[in-house]
């Protein structure tokens, strides 16, 4: 693995955490920080020997979305600079996670708010600390929310939801994030990084291409007839059924042993 200037990442058996390491500035997302997230991601989606990613944040926030101080100093912020930066750096970082093979988690350790948002929303699954909240700013400073944000939220919440929480800027708490579907399960603060990877390991104890293919049957669906559906089902079901891995865990389970996935 590379060594990155704004994240680290470390591994624990087939479970990878990225940190976005800038906790001084609430890990906004300045040019360091969009280029080595993706550069990351990428890196880990190619590592056969992770199954699950866990994105989280240093210090106390997840992620405050973009460094506005960076555009003022440099004098980035004008309409295009700000084009280019989401079709060419923010973009492929929340498609690098929403589109990967492997299962993402966002471990949500305190305020996520802005492009952070669309960070944690791409991931497949949401865990919240007790004090943590989710905010969409962009209302408030004459903007509309971007990095994807009307898509995935929408999707979560539905689109009258989705609206009235972009356009009220209301910070969504962990329970009330439970409740909207935006989050999977709340965790303790004092707690909140070991019960994440904890959680991170039980995810990644099943199997490889059934967490694979799972996600992929569902991004399909989002977009799909039911018929449609149906037959991406069948096409990855095949895919599955076939495997090695299905067979011996099929002889392992009647013969009351433990199988241990290979993902092949």
């Amino acid at each position: 693995m590379s060594e990155f200037e704004t994240v680290t990442v470390e591994s624990d058996g087939p479970v990878a955490t990225l940190t976005m390491n800038r906790p001084d500035k609430m890990n906004t997302f300045n040019t360091a920080l969009r280029r080595d997230v993706l550069a990351a991601a990428r890196q880990l989606n190619l590592d056969d020997s992770i199954r699950v990613v866990v994105l989280t944040g240093a210090g106390r926030a997840f992620g405050a979305g973009a460094d506005l101080s960076e555009s003022q100093a440099v004098g980035i912020g004008g309409g295009n600079e700000v084009q280019d930066q989401l079709e060419h750096e923010y973009k492929p970082g929340v498609l690098a996670i929403a589109e990967s093979p492997k299962v993402w988690i966002a471990a949500i350790n305190g305020p996520c708010a802005g492009i952070s948002y669309s960070y944690a929303m791409a991931c497949d699954i949401a865990l919240m600390a007790e004090s943590s909240f989710l905010y969409q700013p962009f209302a408030n400073i004459g903007l509309i929310p971007d990095g994807g944000s009307t898509w995935l939220l929408s999707r979560l919440v539905g689109p009258r939801k989705a609206f009235e929480l972009m356009i009220s800027g209301e910070k969504v708490g962990a329970s009330l994030a439970c409740e909207l579907g935006l989050a999977n399960q709340v965790l303790s603060d004092t707690r909140f990084r070991e019960d994440s990877a904890l959680y991170a390991q039980h995810i990644a104890s099943k199997s490889p291409l059934a967490l694979r293919y799972t996600k992929e049957a569902l991004r399909i669906a989002g977009d799909s007839t039911l018929s449609e559906a149906i037959s991406t089902e069948a096409r990855l079901q095949k895919v599955c059924i076939d495997s090695e891995d299905c067979s011996a865990a099929i002889n392992a389970f009647f013969a009351r042993e433990t199988y241990e996935w290979q993902g092949r």
